[in-house]
């Protein structure tokens, strides 16, 4: 049994309003909405929201939300507070709510990785095309072991390649990229919400490596489909044109 939550904050430092902004005809958080009810494996999905614009917003077009507190610092959080009250899920599926066109097909091969009993978080990863994706540091890399599990997320590309000009390390070595979608073993999504907030998250701004930092073994499945997030209004002119 799997839940699909969908944590959606009005106040972004850097677009507020983001999940009410028009894309086409349709509010973006209504786009995300939609792609994730079309994923087989959701048994249910709820946008989790702080505001009661979004909630709503979310009622009118007949979609599903609940008002979760204004005090969590993170979309995990949020999805904590939402889970707790659904405990009928084996499974929480994180799906961001700036992706107005994640693919269902992503959702599932994300779900797919629980099909091991061992699994305790997952996430997405994609290999990194261009020497722009290696050094952007808002698109974080991820190191991965031979078990399919990340050893560490970097805004810095990782490895240094060591004897080569970094504009050549992409014909050396295969990088990958975070796609942002987590799922999470009900009862670990409980624990890692409860931990504090670790020296390595703190260098880097990424909250996972809290998780790591503690020996969360977060499991990672590689696709090829691109995602398209939203996280300033010229995020969304791009995405328009």
């Amino acid at each position: 049994m799997i839940l699909g939550i969908i944590p959606a904050r009005y106040a972004s430092t850097r677009f507020p309003g983001k999940p009410l902004v028009d894309i086409a005809g349709k509010s973006m958080i209504q786009r995300v909405y939609e792609q994730a009810k079309k994923c087989v494996h959701l048994a249910e999905v709820i946008v989790a929201t702080d505001d009661e614009r979004i909630y709503k917003h979310v009622h009118d077009f007949g979609g599903v939300a609940v008002i979760t507190s204004p005090d969590h610092q993170s979309g995990t959080d949020r999805c904590a507070e939402v889970a707790l009250k659904h405990l009928q899920y084996d499974v929480i599926i994180n799906i961001q709510g700036d992706e107005p066109f994640i693919d269902p097909e992503q959702i599932s091969k994300l779900a797919a990785c629980f099909n091991d009993k061992d699994t305790q978080i997952a996430t997405l990863i994609k290999k990194v095309l261009s020497k722009e994706e290696l050094f952007n540091a808002n698109s974080p890399k991820v190191v991965v072991n031979k078990l399919s599990e990340a050893v560490y997320f970097s805004r810095s590309p990782l490895p240094h390649i060591r004897g080569q000009e970094p504009q050549n390390w992409l014909n050396h070595f295969t990088y990958f990229k975070h796609i942002g979608i987590y799922g999470y073993r009900a009862d670990v999504l409980q624990e890692i919400t409860k931990l504090p907030v670790s020296s390595l998250e703190k260098a880097e701004s990424l909250e996972q490596l809290r998780w790591i930092e503690n020996g969360y073994r977060i499991k990672v499945a590689e696709t090829e489909l691109e995602t398209y997030a939203v996280d300033t209004p010229e995020d969304l002119e791009k995405l328009k044109q």
